[in-house]
C-alpha cells in the first residue's frame, strides 16, 4: 500500500485556551456533519492557488472555516443532501459574513497515492461520495491525497466574524484577521468513542499498534 501517516496528541492542549488564528476552509455541508458526530475525516489535497498546489498540514488545531458557493449536491452522498440545501437556506452569496462553530484538532495526518480500495476503507467516516473521493485521489495524482482524522470541538459561543477579501480563493488556510477568544471548547465525541473509530481507522489500513492505544491513557 503506498501509505504514509503522522500521528499527533488526541487531546488539545487546554479546552480554554483560544487557538492560532488560523482557520481551514471545508464545505459548510461537512463542518455540519462534523458538528454532528457524524464525519472524523477530511479529505484534502490543495487549493488551486495554494503556493505549491500541494496540501500541508499548516497548524495542529485550527478553526473551521465554512464554504457555501462551491458545495455541489451530486458529490454529497443522498443520506445528507437536504443538509446541503439547509446551509444554503436564506444565505447570501456570496456570504458577507460567516459563522464559526467548531475547531478542528488533527489527530493523524495520513497520505496516500494511488491506492482506490485504500482510500474506499475511510468512506464510513466522511459524508462526500466515493466518486468525490476518487477524484480528489486522481487529480495530479503524483500529489499524496490527506486524508485528516479530526476530533472536532464545539465553541462555547458561535463567533460571526466578516468575510475579508483575503478569504477568498480556491485555498486552504486563511489567517484571520482578528482573533476570537472568550470561549470554551466542548469535545463534539467523547474521547473514548473518538478514539474507537480512530483506532477501526488505523486497523483498517494496517497503520494501527498495540501500544498507540496505550499511550492514549488506556490499558
Amino acid at each position: 500500500m503506498s501509505v504514509s501517516f503522522r500521528s499527533f496528541s488526541v487531546d488539545l492542549h487546554s479546552p480554554h485556551l483560544p487557538i492560532k488564528e488560523v482557520a481551514l476552509k471545508e464545505w459548510a455541508v461537512c463542518i455540519e456533519a462534523i458538528a454532528r458526530g457524524e464525519q472524523v475525516v477530511l479529505i484534502r489535497k490543495g487549493g488551486i492557488t495554494e503556493e505549491t498546489q500541494d496540501f500541508r498540514l499548516e497548524e495542529q488545531s485550527f478553526y473551521l472555516y465554512p464554504t457555501y458557493e462551491h458545495q455541489n449536491v451530486d458529490l454529497i452522498k443522498p443520506a445528507y443532501r437536504d443538509l446541503l440545501q439547509q446551509t444554503l437556506e436564506g444565505r447570501e452569496l456570496p456570504p458577507r459574513q460567516v459563522t464559526i462553530t467548531h475547531v478542528g484538532h488533527v489527530t493523524d495526518d495520513i497520505t496516500i497515492k494511488a491506492d482506490e480500495e485504500l482510500l474506499k476503507k475511510f468512506d464510513p467516516y466522511h459524508i462526500l461520495t466515493p466518486n468525490y473521493a476518487q477524484e480528489r485521489l486522481q487529480w495530479q495524482a503524483d500529489r499524496p491525497l490527506h486524508i485528516l482524522l479530526l476530533r472536532a470541538y464545539r465553541l462555547s459561543e458561535p463567533k460571526t466574524i466578516k468575510v475579508e477579501s483575503e478569504y477568498s480563493g480556491c485555498k486552504s488556510w486563511l489567517k484571520l484577521d482578528r482573533s476570537i477568544s472568550n470561549f470554551d471548547l466542548e469535545p463534539v465525541i467523547a474521547k473514548d468513542d473518538y478514539l474507537r473509530q480512530r483506532e477501526e481507522i488505523l486497523r483498517s489500513i494496517g497503520a494501527w499498534h498495540a501500544d498507540d492505544y496505550a499511550a492514549q491513557g488506556h490499558s
